[in-house]
């Protein structure tokens, strides 16, 4: 469903997508579970069935799809037929995203290269992931400090001799465990005395660089993600070449908002794919059980239930399209208000219909044989990821006042003279 009218070739990749996704990808969840096996052998194992699934997406032309036709590199799609795609991905977040190379974080931190890269970094670095030979991770949020204000971070990138020493410790970096994660795009600050948003810097640091410590993997409502996790990171003096800086000192923000506008619309139109599937199953379960003599689904509440779900997620969808095409015409810059709304928006939705799948599969919902309890997990957690929804929000307010004064403004100096 699309308010804009797709290429044709976006129009063949969805379909090619569509049948990848339901027939190939989300049978082979239960395969990957079992191959990915138990205990720590998790975190070093990539399942086959993962490198079958990628060498199939790129058979079928289904591989990096997410740079858009602005870098060389992609795929050749605008952002809003990429937003398309990447919901029929996210019915399958597990599988489809890693097995299209279109995951984050790696899809951020790629565009990143792509965008701000030298030649060098994307030689060594853009290229690998570019393939799928190499995973990364991006290295912002910190335990000691409120990271939804990134002004607070605290690791230090110093000047040391040709390069740059590294010293702080990083928590909720997501894939920073898996077994090919070569690289983390850190965050940090440069010059303490600069401006408030001028601080902050960007640097690539080598996986293995001595000094960087993966301390724990964290859980996610008991989820621990492996192999990629969300990890706890100990940076301890670990000293990276000059050229490893991205863009230039106190250009850290600059770098970050470049990766995180399309980066959220992403998590968005996957959002809506789980929702999707979470309505299929809801609906399928309903039908298929009777209680007090009847369907479940002929039960007034649970018709209510359905209708509600099919409403919202189709607000929902309207609203980061608007995002998506927002972008494409006018670039992400102009459409914060765009991708703010649909940020707040989408995990919300997604989440109240996650709660009525859930309810209607009674215990069935909240245990391993559906994958609703996972999906809730992963939607409760974006309300925080990419910027909790209070900073979205009050983003929203700001700039609607703004919008409205100018407006207000210019409606005045259009008016005529009062006469005398």
């Amino acid at each position: 469903m699309s308010i804009v009218q797709l290429s044709a070739r976006a129009e063949k990749l969805r379909d090619v997508l569509t049948a990848f996704v339901e027939d190939e990808c989300i049978p082979a969840e239960a395969e990957y579970r079992r191959e990915l096996g138990t205990g720590a052998q998790r975190w070093q194992t990539v399942p086959q069935v993962m490198e079958r699934l990628k060498a199939r997406a790129q058979e079928l032309g289904l591989w990096n799809l997410f740079l858009t036709r602005e870098y060389a590199e992609g795929g050749g799609l605008t952002n809003y037929e990429y937003a398309v795609l990447c919901e029929i991905m996210g019915r399958s977040p597990a599988i489809a995203p890693e097995a299209c190379n279109c995951s984050a974080p790696d899809t951020g931190n790629m565009e990143v290269f792509a965008k701000y890269g030298s030649a060098e970094q994307k030689r060594r670095w853009l290229q690998p992931l570019l393939e799928g030979k190499i995973r990364s991770a991006f290295a912002m949020t910190e335990p000691a400090v409120a990271s939804s204000d990134a002004t607070n971070i605290c690791t230090r990138i110093e000047r040391s001799g040709d390069g740059y020493k590294v010293n702080g410790r990083k928590w909720w970096i997501s894939g920073a465990g898996h077994p090919k994660c070569a690289v983390f795009i850190t965050m940090g600050k440069t010059d303490l005395a600069a401006k408030k948003h001028s601080q902050q810097s960007i640097v690539v640091v080598p996986a293995d660089a001595p000094g960087v410590t993966v301390v724990r993997p964290l859980t996610v409502f008991g989820y621990d993600d492996a192999p990629h996790g969300h990890c706890e990171v100990q940076f301890d003096n670990v000293w990276v070449p000059r050229e490893n800086l991205i863009l230039g000192e106190g250009r850290g923000f600059e770098v970050i908002q470049g990766r995180l506008g399309p980066g959220r619309i992403h998590h968005c139109m996957r959002s809506l794919g789980m929702a999707e599937r979470a309505l299929e199953l809801m609906v399928h379960r309903v039908q298929a059980r009777t209680t007090f003599g009847r369907k479940i689904a002929e039960h007034g509440v649970v018709l209510d239930y359905i209708a509600k779900s099919r409403m919202d997620l189709e607000s929902a969808r309207m609203l980061v399209l608007r995002a998506a095409d927002m972008i494409d015409k006018v670039g992400a810059k102009n459409a914060l208000k765009e991708i703010a709304m649909a940020k707040v928006v989408v995990p919300n939705v997604a989440l109240t219909i996650l709660d009525r799948a859930i309810q209607m599969h009674g215990a069935a919902g909240v245990g391993q044989d559906t994958p609703l309890a996972d999906f809730w997990a992963g939607l409760r957690t974006l309300r925080i990821a990419d910027g909790p929804d209070e900073v979205h929000t009050r983003q929203i307010a700001q700039l609607e006042i703004r919008q409205q004064n100018a407006r207000l403004q210019a409606r005045k100096q259009l008016q005529p003279p009062a006469r005398l």
